[in-house]
């Protein structure tokens, strides 16, 4: 007989998984497509608005780019003067908060859930993801669940971050590695 790793007639997202009733859920999407992402490249403030509307917590100045995804507006804060690239996903499951000038570049996905593997029900594992202040995710870099990356730290295109990165520090690579300090 062959072992069942898993068995998906049984997954159930937690209770109060999106935070929101499936309607607003489905509003935002609708937003997201029809209002944020068709606006023209300069109204970094129109979806800033667009995104406080919906509950995220956007500091001054925040430029956040049209082709930007966000899964649930209201589990998200970014402070002043940060950046999010084009193509970049902020898979909100868990609440990301993103500090002060930060700069996360194009198409890095921020994935703040995950699955129990080990389990046949397949539960879903929500973690929250920090991006401290001064920090910059070069492009195409993926950040997983329950990840703290420190204030000022560097972590290098096409990296893949599951652990913890120190604060001030140069990382790169798939597994993520120390570098260096980053220079002051």
């Amino acid at each position: 007989m062959m072992r069942r790793y898993q068995d998906l007639s049984t997954f159930k997202l937690p209770p109060g998984f999106r935070g929101r009733p499936a309607w607003f859920v489905q509003v935002w999407w609708i937003v997201q497509i029809a209002l944020f992402h068709s606006s023209p490249q300069v109204l970094y403030g129109w979806r800033r608005f667009v995104l406080r509307l919906f509950g995220a917590r956007i500091g001054k100045s925040v430029i956040l780019r049209p082709s930007v995804t966000v899964t649930y507006p209201w589990k998200l804060s970014i402070g002043d003067w940060s950046s999010i690239g084009d193509h970049v996903t902020l898979y909100t499951a868990g609440e990301i908060t993103i500090g002060e000038n930060v700069v996360v570049s194009q198409h890095s996905y921020l994935c703040s859930a995950s699955h129990d593997y080990t389990q046949p029900t397949f539960n879903t594992v929500v973690m929250p993801i920090h991006i401290e202040p001064e920090a910059w995710l070069a492009t195409n870099v993926f950040v997983g669940p329950g990840v703290t990356v420190g204030c000022g730290a560097v972590v290098g295109a096409c990296s893949v971050v599951l652990k913890d990165v120190p604060a001030g520090m140069i990382c790169v690579g798939n597994p993520l590695k120390i570098v260096r300090p980053r220079p002051t």
